[in-house]
C-alpha cells in the first residue's frame, strides 16, 4: 500500500464538474453535475481499499476536517481519522456532498446554465437514488471501481442501503447505521412541519430569496429546532436539562428562553441557519420521505437484495426513536430473506438518534471489526 502524503492523510477538499449529465428518477437529465467531496489517503494498486462514507441530512463532505463556515472538526473525526476504524492510512476515503445540498454540490442555490441565475424551486426533483448514481459517477471521475465499504448513518444509511440494491457488484461490504428502508407516516409528519415552518416565512419569497439580502431563516431555525428533537432522547433531554430555568431574575417570566432546554434548541436553530440553505432542507427532505426500497424492487424488500455477495453489518441503538430498532430488524429479515451474509447489533446508548455521531465507543468497535475482516 502506497504511504499517504500528509494532505491525502487529513483531507483534500475539491469540487468537480462531471463529464457527463445525470438521469433522474423523476424524468430528465440534471447537467452541468457538480460534486463538492473530499479525500483523505491513497488509492492502493489494486484499488481495493477504497471506503465512501455517506452523510445525513444535513451533513456535508467535511467528514474528518474542519468545516469551512463553522470552524468546527469534522462530524466524524469520532470514526475517521489515523488510529480510526477507518483510517488514511489504510483506506481511500471519501466522501461527497449529496446532490440537492448546499456545500459544493448541485443543487436550489447554485446556478441553471439555462437563465444564469440560481436554480431555487426550479432545480428537479430529486431521489436518493439519484444521489447515489452521481456518487457512482463521481467515484467513475476518481478511478474507484470496487469499494471496500460504503458506511453511512440515518439517511447516509438509506443511501448505504441504495447503493448495495443499485450497484451491487462495486460494493463488497457494507455499514448500516441508525436507519431505515422506508420513512413511516411518523418521519413524514416531522419533515412536512419543517418544510412548512420555512414556506411560511415571509423571506422565503416563494423560494426566489437568493441575493435578496433576505433569507428565511426563522422557518429554518425552526425547522431544525423540531427536527433536532427527533434527533436525541427523552432520558437524554432529561438528563441534560430537565426543567433547569436559565440563570435570570426569578421574576422575568414571559416567552423568553426560561428554561435551559428552550435555550439549546433555539442555539440549534440559529447556528444551523449559517451554513445551511433553506430550499436544500426542502429537497432533501423530500428525498428521504420519497425513500422506499421496498416498492422500488416490486413491493418486497428482500427483492433489493436477491442474489448478492455484498456483506451488510446493520447497527442501531436503544434510544433512537426517529429510526427505532425495529427498522433495523426489518432490514436484517429482508437480507436473511434474500441470503445475504448480515451481522446485526442494538448497541445502547442514552443520545437517541444522534449516537452515531457521539461518544459511542462500542460503534467504533463494531465498525472496526467489521471492515478489518474485510483486510484479513
Amino acid at each position: 500500500m502506497s504511504i499517504p502524503s500528509e494532505d491525502q492523510r487529513f483531507g483534500l477538499a475539491r469540487r468537480v464538474t462531471l463529464p457527463r449529465p445525470l438521469p433522474l428518477d423523476g424524468g430528465g437529465v440534471l447537467t452541468p453535475v457538480e460534486i463538492g467531496y473530499e479525500t483523505y489517503g491513497t488509492l492502493n494498486a489494486d484499488g481495493s481499499n477504497a471506503i465512501l462514507i455517506t452523510h445525513a441530512l444535513t451533513g456535508d463532505q467535511h467528514v474528518a476536517s474542519v468545516h469551512p463556515i463553522t470552524g468546527k472538526p469534522g462530524w466524524w473525526t469520532r470514526m475517521v481519522g489515523p488510529g480510526r476504524p477507518i483510517d488514511p492510512a489504510r483506506h481511500f476515503i471519501v466522501c461527497a456532498n449529496v446532490i440537492g445540498s448546499c456545500m459544493g454540490s448541485s443543487g436550489p442555490a447554485t446556478i441553471d446554465p439555462a437563465t444564469g441565475t440560481p436554480w431555487a424551486m426550479r432545480f428537479p426533483v430529486i431521489t436518493l437514488r439519484d444521489m447515489v448514481r452521481a456518487q457512482a459517477m463521481l467515484l467513475d471521475h476518481l478511478g474507484v471501481g470496487t469499494l471496500q465499504a460504503v458506511i453511512g448513518g440515518s439517511m447516509g444509511g438509506m443511501q448505504v442501503l441504495e447503493w448495495a440494491a443499485t450497484f451491487p457488484d462495486r460494493v463488497r461490504s457494507v455499514v448500516v447505521i441508525a436507519s431505515a428502508a422506508r420513512h413511516s407516516a411518523q418521519n413524514i409528519a416531522f419533515h412536512e412541519v419543517g418544510r412548512q415552518a420555512i414556506m411560511a416565512d415571509p423571506n422565503w419569497q416563494g423560494g426566489c430569496y437568493y441575493g435578496t439580502g433576505d433569507t428565511p431563516a426563522a422557518g429554518l431555525a425552526v425547522a431544525r429546532m423540531a427536527a433536532h428533537i427527533t434527533y436525541l432522547s427523552e432520558a437524554g433531554l432529561t438528563e441534560k436539562f430537565g426543567r433547569r430555568l436559565q440563570a435570570r431574575d426569578a421574576k422575568s417570566f414571559g416567552f423568553d428562553a426560561d428554561f435551559q432546554v428552550e435555550s439549546y434548541l433555539r442555539h440549534q436553530g440559529i447556528s444551523f441557519v449559517e451554513r445551511f440553505d433553506a430550499n436544500s432542507y426542502l429537497y432533501i427532505t423530500r428525498a428521504m420521505d420519497y425513500f422506499d426500497l421496498a416498492e422500488e424492487h416490486g413491493g418486497r424488500l428482500a427483492n433489493a437484495f436477491q442474489g448478492t455477495r455484498t456483506r451488510f453489518c446493520v447497527v442501531s441503538f436503544d434510544t433512537d426513536w426517529l429510526y427505532p430498532t425495529a427498522e433495523s430488524r426489518m432490514i436484517v429479515h429482508a437480507l436473511n430473506a434474500a441470503g445475504a451474509a448480515v451481522s446485526f447489533v442494538e448497541l445502547s446508548s442514552p443520545f437517541g438518534h444522534d449516537a452515531f455521531l457521539l461518544d459511542v465507543p462500542e460503534l467504533n468497535r463494531v465498525v472496526d471489526g467489521f471492515i478489518r475482516a474485510d483486510e484479513s
